[in-house]
């Protein structure tokens, strides 16, 4: 039967066995999307199992919009699809929640810059749902370990919203030695703006008089990131 399927499913291999051969990594979106909607297609010969999956994940994406809007998506308006109930949305919802748990344990214990598409991942599930731009900061201690993050303004970001004085005393009741910035572009849109480079200057030259050092500031997209020590302008 698992060779039947694997002659029949594009690509040769179906996803659970691609997973395990290659690595999560190596799915596309609809091949992964496709392995957690087994259970909305029951009484299927494996062929057509294989078929169906792969024309439900094209279908769903494609009315979505993209995986980060099929996740997000509310309750009622997630069930009301084919192929989709309270099962699939409840397995969603929890690998949504594990990967979030995940990068926020990993980032308690290690250092944030060892592995920055850790800390990007995290960033994303923290921001990337909000309808309107909110500016976060991440405070960490001597070691790069986030001691906590905090959501210091919203709205649109200029001079007159992002205090950066109120980042750096916050900074102090952390006890951070160093912090990363980090906000969101509602638009979906991650390239950074002129504004997040003069207020990024700003919080650095703030911080300085307290040897406070700013890692990174990252603007987050849906599904980009645009990091500032990456394209070295810290």
């Amino acid at each position: 039967m698992g060779s039947q399927a694997s002659t029949m499913w594009p690509g040769a291999m179906p996803p659970r066995e691609k997973l395990l051969n290659h690595g999560a990594a190596a799915l596309s979106d609809v091949e992964l999307l496709a392995i957690f909607l087994r259970t909305g297609l029951p009484g299927l010969h494996v062929i057509q199992l294989a078929e169906q999956l792969i024309q439900l994940a094209e279908q769903l994406l494609r009315q979505f919009g993209s995986l980060y809007h099929l996740m997000s998506a509310d309750h009622q308006v997630f069930c009301s699809q084919k192929g989709l109930g309270n099962t699939s949305y409840a397995q969603l919802q929890a690998i949504s929640e594990l990967a979030f748990r995940f990068f926020s344990s990993h980032l308690a214990q290690e250092n944030a810059m060892l592995n920055p598409r850790i800390t990007q991942h995290y960033l994303q599930s923290l921001l990337a749902h909000h309808e309107r731009e909110v500016f976060l900061v991440l405070f960490l201690d001597n070691q790069h370990r986030v001691i906590r993050h905090q959501e210091m303004f919203a709205g649109t970001i200029s001079s007159f919203v992002v205090h950066p004085r109120e980042i750096v005393c916050a900074a102090l009741k952390a006890n951070a030695a160093a912090i990363i910035l980090a906000h969101n572009h509602p638009s979906g849109k991650a390239e950074p703006s002129h504004a997040d480079r003069v207020i990024t200057e700003q919080v650095i030259n703030a911080c300085l008089l307290l040897e406070i050092r700013v890692l990174d500031h990252l603007v987050i997209g849906r599904g980009e990131c645009v990091s500032f020590a990456e394209r070295g302008w810290l």
